[in-house]
């Protein structure tokens, strides 16, 4: 059974869109912990410097303070806690998103959804490999930020051309972006542990199957990675990753089809409908 909040503690917090602080504040010039120039976008736009340079752990009111040049108090007149910026630099994350379909906009009934849906999936999994520290807070917070929305109000205006009934287009939804969140988090991590090893994403390769060769425990287990990787295809860690990731797209958008068709022998009274 759900439990109400417990309305003698702390608000619970829902998210920085939702707290009805207007998003740019009127400036106000006879504040001295208020410097001019200060806004919520370039609080934002060092924000994402800070986390894509450092991460999250390092993150924290004071080292943006100081990396703006002014009083960690000030940055309070726009942001509330650093959950605030936190969620703000990952909706500035959505917004490096191009999406196909705005919010609002008819759709484009002349391009094929399939191409449009394994393109913005190909620009889903570009942002979440370039800022690795976004995925965890993406499962984190309500992402109802206005470039989130953007981002979901294409995906489900793509969904929507593949035919299938609104259910399976949340099915269909949850497979293809779920997939890519996941492949693309794993490589995105994968590819910041080679950048602090300072080495290449092959050298590094190298570097742990020889390592993991020398342990007889786990030898076993990662016999023959070499002629898998050879069967995958591509001659580098990234081309086998790129062969892997479009192969499951591709089963993903199959599978879309098949549904559709299995719907729609449904509905003519073809066979059982399967759920």
């Amino acid at each position: 059974m759900l439990q109400e909040p417990d309305r003698t503690g702390p608000p619970v917090r829902t998210s920085v869109w939702l707290d009805g602080r207007p998003v740019a504040r009127t400036r106000r010039t006879d504040r001295t912990d208020h410097p001019s120039g200060l806004d919520r976008d370039r609080i934002t736009a060092v924000s994402l410097r800070l986390l894509d340079a450092e991460g999250p752990g390092k993150f924290s009111m004071r080292r943006l303070a100081a990396e703006l040049g002014v009083t960690a108090m000030s940055l309070y007149w726009y942001v509330d806690t650093k959950d605030d910026l936190l969620e703000l630099a990952l909706d500035a994350v959505f917004a490096e998103i191009e999406v196909p379909v705005a919010e609002g906009a008819e759709t484009d009934e002349e391009t094929d959804w399939r191409e449009q849906l394994l393109e913005l999936a190909a620009r889903y999994r570009a942002v979440l490999v370039r800022h690795p520290w976004a995925s965890p807070l993406i499962g984190k917070y309500l992402n109802v930020g206005p470039r989130s929305m953007d981002f979901s109000a294409a995906v489900k205006a793509i969904v929507a051309r593949t035919g299938l009934s609104p259910r399976g287009q949340m099915g269909a939804i949850a497979a293809v972006f779920q997939f890519v969140y996941g492949f693309s988090t794993v490589e995105g991590h994968f590819v910041q542990r080679c950048a602090e090893a300072g080495l290449g994403q092959d050298a590094y390769f190298r570097h742990a199957m020889g390592a993991i060769g020398e342990q007889p425990r786990l030898a076993g287990a990662f016999a023959g990675v070499e002629e898998t990787r050879e069967l995958r295809g591509g001659g580098t860690v990234e081309e086998m990753r790129e062969r892997d990731f479009t192969f499951a797209l591709d089963l993903l958008v199959a599978g879309i089809e098949t549904m559709r068709a299995r719907e729609e022998e449904s509905e003519a009274g073809e066979g059982p409908e399967r759920s």
